[in-house]
């Protein structure tokens, strides 16, 4: 079979898309550099403790969980380009409000509890387009993606994701270097936030520059544009009319579809894709990493440059992913990177457990985190993106995706407890999970690979 050669249009309008999981990354990663500037300049100040400063921290995902379960809407509604364009125009907003809590309301230098929940209004509005673009950009990408790289261009997202950490990493450690503490207590914490609404402006003016999806663009009764566009991103018209009438014939009666039309197992399927992803433990790693280092005996200094090892190293295995998903499958990918990360926890456990800090912790770690990228990271956004049927995409990929930023919200919140209460359990629970993820991957996710998004809407109708 002859391996067809797609034109630079595909991956320019991914690269675009992908923008959307770059600040995604970012977003969600910038307030590991600040939390601690954060803690002295609101929490500190105003005499309130360890709650208010974990909640503070984490009110971001609050609004993930909204973004996420309003993405359906949004997708439905205003179209997949219009909903990431709304996505810009929050980061952009949540950065400049976040940097500067005090416009308008606010003296500089004068702590309050109005300060306190301007701030935290500006991060959950950050974190609505967050939980928006977690769910539009693969599901922008899986619509107009042919599918024999569809893997890869999704999976693209989730090294945006992980870059868009890891630049953040790299600006917040360049932000701080060699400052006081009294400067960045002060002012620094404000430029690393304000740092954000750069790439969201580029997101947002890039935006005008891409199509709407074909599969939303024939939901909506535009089928000349469709058509258009697939003869665009396949370079031939005979087959995108080919492509469209399937397109067409599996939006027949779409306003009379809910969304347990193909039955509960694709929802289940989904759900626990998104629980599953989360309960491994992977975010406790990324948020906490520069706390998990100096716990371990890192100076400060060294844990952030051991957190940009650990940066360096997810994107790397993140290209692993993007290499291998349309070639091996993402079953075989998925079960693979569970066993990995059972190894890494467990080996973790094992170590907190005995008490054994040093350089073998830390390449436990790093086998952990690197068997999630090349796993459950990229392939998690992929299977989202394209095992839900046309008709129920919208609504469905809303419950998963709001289902994944709870099942965050719950584990992140929950592990400083739980490290009070046993580091070994702790890390032991996440390497049990990680075993479970492999079973359910064997027994109930079905292999997408090279199969376009209408014909796998055969499978869920055998079942």
């Amino acid at each position: 079979m002859t391996k067809h050669t797609y034109s630079p249009y595909i991956f320019g309008i991914t690269l675009v898309a992908t923008l959307g999981g770059l600040l995604f990354g970012y977003d969600t990663a910038v307030i590991s550099g600040a939390e601690k500037a954060l803690q002295s300049y609101l929490i500190n100040s105003l005499g309130l403790g360890s709650f208010a400063h974990g909640a503070t921290v984490s009110s971001a995902l609050i609004g993930c969980i909204i973004g996420g379960a309003l993405s359906g809407l949004f997708s439905r509604r205003l179209g997949r380009k219009r909903s990431l364009q709304v996505a810009s125009v929050l980061f952009f907003v949540s950065a400049l409000g976040s940097a500067y809590p005090e416009f308008l309301f606010f003296n500089v230098g004068e702590p309050s509890m109005g300060l306190l929940w301007a701030f935290n209004v500006y991060r959950i509005i950050g974190g609505i387009g967050v939980g928006l673009a977690s769910a539009v950009c693969p599901m922008y990408i899986g619509e107009i993606a042919p599918a024999d790289i569809r893997g890869r261009l999704v999976s693209f997202n989730q090294f945006a994701i992980i870059f868009g950490m890891l630049v953040v990493y790299f600006v917040n450690w360049g932000i701080a270097k060699g400052q006081p503490v009294e400067w960045i207590n002060a002012i620094g914490w404000r430029y690393m936030f304000g740092s954000e609404a750069i790439p969201a402006a580029l997101f947002g003016m890039f935006l005008f520059l891409v199509p709407e999806t074909p599969r939303y663009l024939t939901m909506v009764n535009k089928d000349a544009e469709a058509k258009r566009v697939l003869t665009k991103v396949i370079g031939q018209e005979s087959k995108a009319v080919k492509i469209l009438e399937e397109i067409k014939a599996s939006f027949a009666d779409v306003e009379k579809v809910g969304v347990f039309a193909y039955g509960k197992v694709v929802i289940i399927v989904g759900i626990l894709l998104s629980v599953f992803q989360q309960f491994v433990g992977i975010n406790v790693a990324l948020y906490y990493a520069p706390r998990i280092f100096e716990s371990m005996g890192a100076a400060k200094d060294a844990s952030m440059l051991q957190t940009i090892v650990m940066g360096l190293v997810n994107v790397v295995f993140t290209v692993i992913a993007i290499l291998t998903v349309d070639k091996w499958g993402r079953k075989p990918l998925l079960i693979v990177g569970s066993i990995g990360m059972a190894i890494g926890m467990f080996a973790i456990a094992g170590l907190s457990y005995f008490e054994v800090i040093g350089i073998s912790t830390l390449v436990f770690i790093i086998i952990y985190t690197a068997s999630f990228m090349m796993s459950w990271g990229p392939i998690c956004w992929v299977l989202i993106s394209e095992i839900f049927p046309n008709k129920i995409r919208g609504q469905a990929v809303a419950i998963a995706v709001a289902a994944q930023w709870a099942s965050n919200y719950l584990i992140s919140s929950t592990y400083p407890p739980m490290m009070e209460f046993s580091g070994a359990m702790t890390y032991g629970f996440y390497g049990l999970m990680s075993v479970l993820s492999a079973i359910f991957v064997w027994k109930m996710v079905p292999e997408t690979k090279g199969k376009s998004l209408e014909a796998l809407e055969q499978v869920w109708k055998k079942k």
